[in-house]
């Protein structure tokens, strides 16, 4: 039966009405399916490239969508991405649910994409036969192939190859479709080295039988091989052979192309080295003894240990072993194969000893010990020293140092004894005894006095002292000329009330001097005891501003400061003015001064100013009446003004200065002259080297600014501020300008202390006792000072004024030689002419022994002879324990006990040898008598002649001879007089000859 389907549109329904003929004629009532439809179908891009994308879009109703080839699903509006290889055709085809059908098509249009080659490389492009080189290529569009070898490549990618010979290189881009691309890339192949051997080495080269040596080949350009053995080898990396006997080995490196090259090295074997005996003979001995060592061997060379002594076989060797030792015998053959054997030899012990020499010493010289230590094993052989006189004597016996170098003592014992003492085995100690032996009788230098050339007056104010109130009957029998009243406690006495401060020489304390009474003072009763031996009184004024208030108070209180370093041990109360370590900031261990607080001055102090000092003298004028008329001579404008801030600083804490020093000192001088113009008045009293230069406070700054070299003259602000001009010549010109104003000199005496001794070890030779020898002759050596051109000492380099001369920027100042006296002479001279020069404080230690004797004897002749105007010792001898230091005074004022003296007029005198012999003459004004003083310095007797020129002597004449020496320590010993020979033919010199005792002062007296 056939089917009609006829298609209805029905504008207003959703459905039609099928109406369906069968041949029977039946009616059927069914939907009716609208047919599909495509509104549009396109390509986009219609064209592409080979590889790329194009969208189909399909715009359409009333179906189902597929697009072909493909069969891809589609959906209204959406685009599909196609990527056709070849132009193609894609139909969209939509069918409804009815199976009705529509179509459409659209084309896209594929072009071709043609093949590159951006880069193809071989690297390295040059290479050694049977290297390798890369070859790279970037490429696109193709398949790449690199002939020869048809070696495919990926783009980017590196691909090896080794040609043996240059090769140029093809790489071939083919693409899918069209025509393919090349590009070439040449390796370049170079023929290899030669082969090269750099060395071929044997370690070591000399084996033992047995042994084994290491191989080792350098080398470059082949394969290599060592024969024999046929060994293959790698350059750098040892082989190990061990050959029986000695061989030569040769390194043959042959490479892929060319000829072999060779070298050799033996590699000798030498026999094992055998020891068949090794034995001691005898095996014990005792410490100091010997034992021979025989060793029986082959194959080497022997050495023993300890000691690394060589050994022969077969003969033998001594050794001394100081204890128990195994020897050992180590025989070495050529290959360093050492084979060993030992012999033991038993050491035992000895006892320890110390023998010492020498056994003699010459006095005056330095002589240096042994000590010798025995059977001491291992035992440290240090020894300490010491010397000791006998106990029968007094005398000292020396010294000797750590070293063993022994000072001989002046005068000495005959004999001493020197002990070496183990530092490890104390009860172990050696000794010897030593003789003392004398320098024997020599000659000496020539000497010289000129009778006819009296060079000027000798002041007799050079033989004075400073307050010889505790030795009167010392004083009396010197015969002394003046007597000072000075130190650190005059410069705070209270005339009044006969009361002082000691200073930091003693807790800052106030104390009474005599009776606490003006009319019976301390002051008062030594100018009654001087003028009672005839001696002038010479004072002091003080010029810092203040006195001592009583006789009780203290500058620093237990009670104001609990924390002092130290009190005084009989007053509690009264401190050192110093904080310890650790108190109140001070990180010294010796102390820092306490800051004083204001009126810290008037604590133990009251004001006292020129007029103050004016009715003092005023005083003294109307008890003593005036200095013309026996009253006090003469007054020192107070005392060491360089260490007013240390001595006196609870009164006086700042450093002086050139104008306090010298206007306060001009202020007092006035006010002396006024009450008493008879007066004399000595200034500035200075005691310090660099204080004759700078002012303390040019000092201070120095040390303390940290300019240049931390020197007193690093930065000398006060003097820079006065025009430069030296302290002591400032206070000189302004003295004597004052003096212009007042009408009347105001300055009698420049006042120095001279504590200039020399110094021995370190420590200065004065204010001590004499010491050894050599200490001794340093003291002797130094009272140069005060004359020689040529003495220097490390405590005095120049004053190092920036304008002076010989200014240096150097921190090590040369030295200046001090000529004290000159010195003061020529500032005198230029600075204030008329002014006399006086030194009240000088001491050159050992007054106990001869050696100060001579030394201060030696001291009074050169103040005579160089016209010193006044000279105070400080220290007095003591009559009891310091006979010889009043021997030297009275060498010259006394020596007869009838206050016989040395002469009152200088006579030019030399000596050839001042070193040895020094030489004073005088003519004594009462009988016109020559009286002259030998000084022997040296430690052994000198025989000298001494001249007389322009003195003719008759036959008759002799010299009077009194001689202070070791023979009689307690007394001038008058000797036999001595030939005075006259003149020879028509001259007009007379002479002598003595011989002068070690260490001695000879007085002759000769009348004329």
């Amino acid at each position: 039966m056939k089917l009609f389907v006829r298609q209805v549109t029905l504008a207003t329904v959703s459905t039609a009405c099928l109406l369906i003929a069968a041949c029977g004629g039946t009616s059927v009532s069914s939907n009716i399916v609208p047919p599909p439809t495509i509104t549009s179908f396109a390509a986009s891009p219609a064209t592409i490239t080979s590889g790329a994308s194009s969208s189909l879009t399909g715009v359409f109703a009333g179906g189902t969508a597929v697009i072909t080839p493909g069969t891809i699903s589609a959906t209204s509006g959406t685009a599909v991405s196609v990527s056709p290889t070849a132009t193609t055709t894609y139909t969209l085809t939509v069918t409804n649910s009815n199976g009705a059908a529509v179509s459409e098509t659209a084309t896209v249009t594929v072009n071709a994409v043609a093949p590159t080659i951006t880069s193809f490389t071989a690297s390295p492009a040059s290479i050694t036969s049977g290297q390798s080189s890369s070859l790279t290529a970037v490429f696109t569009g193709g398949t790449g192939v690199v002939t020869p070898g048809n070696i495919s490549v990926t783009s980017g990618t590196a691909v090896s190859v080794s040609p043996t010979a240059t090769t140029t290189y093809t790489l071939t881009v083919t693409p899918t479709t069209g025509t393919a691309v090349t590009q070439t890339a040449t390796v370049t192949v170079t023929a290899p080295a030669p082969p090269v051997i750099t060395s071929f080495t044997a370690s070591p080269t000399t084996i033992t039988t047995g042994k084994s040596s290491s191989l080792t080949a350098v080398f470059t350009g082949g394969t290599g091989l060592v024969t024999p053995g046929n060994i293959n080898v790698t350059s750098g990396t040892a082989v190990s052979v061990s050959p029986t006997a000695t061989t030569t080995y040769t390194l043959t490196v042959t490479p892929t192309i060319g000829t072999a090259v060779t070298q050799t090295v033996d590699v000798t074997v030498v026999a094992a080295p055998l020891i068949t005996s090794f034995s001691a003979n005898p095996t014990s001995i005792t410490s100091g003894n010997s034992s021979q060592l025989t060793g029986v061997f082959t194959g080497g060379t022997g050495v023993v240990t300890p000691g690394n002594l060589s050994l022969t076989s077969g003969t033998a060797l001594s050794v001394s072993p100081t204890a128990t030792t195994t020897y050992t015998l180590t025989v070495t053959n050529a290959a360093n194969t050492a084979v060993t054997q030992t012999a033991s030899v038993t050491v035992t012990a000895a006892n320890p000893m110390i023998t010492v020499t020498p056994n003699t010493a010459v006095v005056g010289t330095q002589q240096q010990f042994i000590a010798t230590a025995s059977n001491f094993g291992t035992t440290s052989k240090a020894v300490t020293w010491s010397v000791s006189a006998p106990s029968s004597s007094s005398l000292s016996a020396g010294d000797i140092s750590s070293t063993g170098l022994y000072n001989t003592p002046y005068p000495e014992p005959a004999t001493v004894t020197v002990t070496a003492t183990s530092v490890a085995l104390p009860a172990v100690s050696g000794s010897v005894t030593v003789t003392l032996s004398e320098v024997p009788t020599a000659a000496g230098p020539a000497l010289t006095v000129d009778a006819g050339n009296q060079t000027h007056k000798i002041s007799p104010y050079i033989y004075g002292w400073n307050g010889y109130a505790s030795s009167s009957s010392a004083a009396q029998a010197a015969n002394i000329t003046i007597d000072r009243f000075g130190g650190d406690a005059t410069s705070l006495y209270n005339y009044k009330l006969d009361v002082t401060n000691a200073g930091s020489d003693w807790y800052f304390q106030n104390g009474v001097g005599n009776t606490g009474q003006e009319a019976t003072s301390e002051f008062n009763e030594q100018v009654i005891g001087d003028a009672a031996i005839g001696a002038k009184t010479l004072g002091t004024m003080p010029v810092e501003g203040y006195v001592a208030k009583d006789g009780t108070s203290c500058s620093y209180t237990a009670t104001a400061f609990p924390q002092q370093y130290s009190f005084d041990p009989y007053d509690s109360n009264c401190g050192d003015g110093q904080y310890p370590d650790g108190v109140a900031g001070c990180t010294s261990s010796t102390g820092c001064n306490i800051p004083d607080p204001p009126n810290e001055a008037t604590v133990s102090g009251t004001p006292a100013g020129p007029a103050w000092d004016g009715d003092w003298v005023a005083y003294l004028v109307q008890t003593f009446g005036t200095a013309a008329n026996g009253g006090v001579f003469s007054y020192d404008l107070d005392n060491e003004p360089a260490w007013w801030d240390g001595g006196h600083r609870d009164v006086h804490p700042n450093p002086s200065t050139y104008d306090e020093v010298t206007n306060n000192g001009i202020a007092t001088a006035q006010a002396i002259k006024n009450a008493d113009a008879t007066a004399q008045v000595n200034g500035p009293v200075v005691d310090y080297w660099w204080n004759y230069f700078y002012s303390k406070k040019d000092i201070e700054s120095g040390w303390g600014s940290g300019i240049g070299c931390y020197q007193p003259w690093s930065n000398p602000v006060d003097r820079v501020a006065h025009g430069g001009v030296p302290f002591i010549e400032y206070y000189l010109q302004q003295f004597k300008s004052a003096s212009t104003t007042y009408g009347a000199r105001l300055l009698d005496y420049l006042d120095l202390h001279t504590y200039f001794a020399g110094t021995y070890n370190g420590n200065g030779v004065g204010l001590t006792t004499a010491g050894n020898t050599q200490e001794q002759k340093v003291r002797l050596d130094s009272t140069r000072v005060f004359w020689d051109p040529t003495y220097t000492d490390p405590n005095y380099p120049q004053p190092n004024y920036t304008t002076d001369a010989n200014y240096t920027t150097s921190c090590n100042v040369p030295l200046q030689a001090p000529q004290l006296i000159p010195m003061a002479q020529a500032w005198v001279a230029k600075d204030y002419p008329g002014t006399k020069i006086a030194f009240t404080e000088f001491n050159w230690g050992g007054q106990e022994n001869i050696n100060g004797a001579v030394a201060q004897a030696d001291i009074l002749g050169i103040f005579g002879k160089y016209g010193l105007d006044m000279a105070t010792l400080w220290g007095p001898p003591d009559p009891t324990t310091q006979v010889p230091g009043l021997m030297a005074y009275e060498i010259y004022r006394n020596y007869d006990g009838a206050n016989s003296m040395f002469g009152d007029t200088a006579l030019n005198s030399s000596s050839a040898n001042q070193g040895q012999l020094s030489v004073y003459g005088a003519v004594r004004s009462t009988d016109n008598s020559l009286t002259i003083v030998v000084i022997n310095k040296t430690y052994g007797p000198l025989t000298s002649t001494l001249s007389l020129e322009n003195f003719t002597a008759t036959g008759s004449t002799t010299a009077q001879v009194f001689q202070y020496s070791n023979a009689n320590i307690n007394a001038i010993a008058p000797q036999a007089a001595v030939t005075v020979t006259p003149p020879s033919g028509s001259g007009t010199t007379s002479t002598l000859s003595s011989t002068f005792p070690a260490q001695s002062i000879t007085l002759l007296v000769i009348p004329q």
